[in-house]
């Protein structure tokens, strides 16, 4: 009787004749939903164009699969980033390699105590010919700048790249020098060995769109590290990289990557997780407006890397810690009871309400 009575509990009607019980007519609906999202912009060529540089790396590099796309969404989103791993993990090598999958100017500076700050930007130099000085630019006018441990330099030196940093150009001698689109840099540091460094200011951190850490590959990773070095005998690594990418293209994704869709719920959310940083007893220093700024545009490259126009939480979550880690500063009494900055963003992250 009761297997009788559970179909007549069921509503009837004549639309829904032939439907399995268990189809969900939702799916079909979400179907044409996702095929609309997807139609409104034409990421097809910057997702084949992330595969390629991904293919590329892959080459070289083992693992390290979420280094290799924080610098991709770094250059999609238009952001400087910032290196951070024990020596030997492939930090500058990954940036390098990154660099030649890309049709631009590169320079690599390498930080030493003794670097000045007219040994990155440049100088008037006299010519007896014209007895009028002349600018030689120096190894900062590039599409992409690679500094190798930035924290080995002093803090002159580390307050030269502020301007440029954060303007996109350089005044010398009241000149102002306007840097060749798109520039980025992207710089490392060694976290253990502290003798010899100078820590970055705050104001420095704050410039940069990201900050990466880098681990230890796992077991498995290093194998084939070993068995690909092993292969590839005297073979140069940067020669197995091809480019897949020009400036004029990369200046186009940049544009495009504006247009992704952020409901207004989902910029209220970022703006709510920033601002508990600044409320957050355990925070000394909380995140600034840069950093909601920030937390947007990668989220909106985030999302276009996946094939979508439109921001979703998950997006917002994945690129948070990055953004954040840096730009906050734990109260001394919390470091000293072992807390750190990734530990308290991450609590902030997972406490935080997502909105629906």
């Amino acid at each position: 009787m009761e297997e009788q009575e559970i179909p007549q509990n069921e509503p009837t009607n004549s639309n829904n004749q032939g439907e399995t019980p268990n189809q969900n007519p939702e799916e079909t609906t979400n179907e044409e939903q996702e095929m609309a999202f997807t139609s409104r912009l034409d990421l097809s060529h910057l997702i084949k164009a992330v595969a390629a540089i991904k293919s590329q790396i892959g080459k070289v590099i083992v693992g390290q699969h979420d280094m290799v796309e924080l610098l991709i969404i770094s250059i999609l989103a238009n952001g400087h980033s910032l290196i951070e791993g024990v020596p030997g993990v492939a930090k500058t090598v990954t940036a390098k390699l990154l660099a030649k999958t890309m049709d631009v100017k590169f320079s690599r500076i390498q930080f030493t105590p003794d670097l000045m700050p007219s040994d990155i930007l440049g100088t008037s130099i006299f010519n007896m010919k014209t007895q009028e000085f002349e600018f030689k630019p120096g190894p900062i006018f590039s599409n992409l700048v690679l500094i190798d441990e930035i924290n080995r330099a002093p803090a002159k030196t580390q307050a030269a790249l502020f301007e440029v940093m954060a303007e996109r150009q350089i005044t010398i001698d009241g000149i102002e020098n306007v840097m060749d689109a798109p520039f980025l840099v992207f710089a490392t540091q060694n976290p253990i060995d502290q003798e010899g460094t100078y820590a970055l200011p705050e104001a420095q951190l704050d410039r940069f769109l990201f900050k990466i850490n880098v681990d230890y590959p796992d077991l498995e990773d290093e194998v084939q590290i070993l068995v690909n070095e092993h292969k590839r005998e005297d073979a140069d690594t940067l020669d197995e990289i091809n480019a897949v990418l020009t400036a004029e293209k990369i200046e186009e994704y940049q544009k495009l990557i504006k247009k992704i869709i952020i409901e207004d719920h989902l910029i209220q959310y970022i703006a709510a997780l920033v601002n508990s940083t600044r409320t957050n007893a355990n925070l000394y220093l909380g995140a600034s407006p840069r950093a909601s700024i920030a937390i947007m545009n990668s989220a909106k490259a985030k999302a276009a890397i996946e094939g979508r126009d439109f921001v979703t939480p998950d997006d917002i979550k994945k690129v948070a810690m990055p953004v954040l880690r840096h730009r906050v500063i734990v109260t001394p009494e919390r470091e000293m009871e072992g807390f750190t900055s990734d530990k308290v963003v991450s609590q902030i992250i997972e406490t935080l309400e997502i909105p629906r």
